[in-house]
């Protein structure tokens, strides 16, 4: 391990994922098969697209079946949007936050708080255009299946984090965010330790699981068509973490 270094392998020779595809299997054939990969480190985390871990699910919904309701047809016709995704959105929503400029922020039933609810038409594979993907049912449990996967094969307990791509409030652009974890505290609560000028610090939480996930989308890029990569010698605590931990009581939040 060299320390101050951190490393990103995207794992290469990830098929095309369709529903109901042995996913870890795939994963564990892309390790094989990607120069450096192996032998795997305790410094090892594996980052996993939200995207194929939905396809392999089957949490996907054909839109030529979606009728949507007058208000999704209204409001597509204003902003330039395919009515039936809106359909689907408001349909997967718990709560409805916001409907402007042509974007709905939703609260997801896994207390997500996103853009469209996470229901994407991107990068869907052959039937692009009618077809969206869903978020996973239970990310945490996505990703403990990989990671129980890798560990069966290889003998090592790599932390395992399911990743997606989120907007930002006042910043253009998107990043990746973990919406799933396994293996890993996704949080690093430094509140009441010094700081390395002996102050002590307040309000200090690193998000360790969302660096982890956006340091890997560097590696395997939003069309390369890489949906999986290798994050080697990033600092992280092991732990049965849970994707709860980093959702913020609603008490707290200033801005819904």
């Amino acid at each position: 391990m060299d320390a101050g270094r951190v490393e990103i392998l995207a794992l290469e020779g990830i098929p095309e994922i369709a529903p109901g595809d042995d996913l870890a299997a795939a994963i564990l054939r892309a390790l094989d098969q990607t120069p450096g990969a192996l032998p795997l480190r305790d410094d090892d985390v594996l980052v996993v697209t939200q995207k194929v871990v939905s396809k392999a699910e089957g949490a996907i919904v054909d839109l030529t079946t979606v009728t949507p309701r007058p208000e999704a047809v209204e409001f597509a016709a204003k902003w330039d949007r395919d009515p039936r995704q809106l359909e689907v959105v408001l349909r997967e929503a718990k709560r409805v936050v916001r409907m402007e400029h042509g974007v709905l922020i939703t609260v997801t039933p896994h207390g997500f708080v996103c853009a469209n609810g996470g229901v994407d038409a991107s990068n869907v594979g052959p039937a692009s255009g009618s077809i969206v993907t869903l978020l996973p049912r239970d990310p945490d449990a996505s990703a403990a299946a990989i990671r129980a996967a890798v560990r069966t094969r290889h003998g090592l307990d790599v932390p395992v984090i399911v990743s997606d791509s989120f907007g930002r409030p006042w910043r253009w652009g998107i990043v990746d965010v973990a919406i799933g974890v396994s293996g890993l505290a996704p949080l690093d609560d430094l509140r009441g330790t010094p700081d390395h000028d002996g102050r002590v610090m307040k309000s200090t939480i690193r998000a360790v699981a969302d660096e982890v996930a956006s340091a890997a989308e560097l590696g395997f890029g939003k069309i390369g068509g890489r949906p999986v990569a290798l994050v080697r010698g990033a600092t992280f605590t092991r732990a049965e973490g849970s994707i709860r931990e980093v959702l913020m009581p609603e008490s707290y939040d200033l801005f819904r």
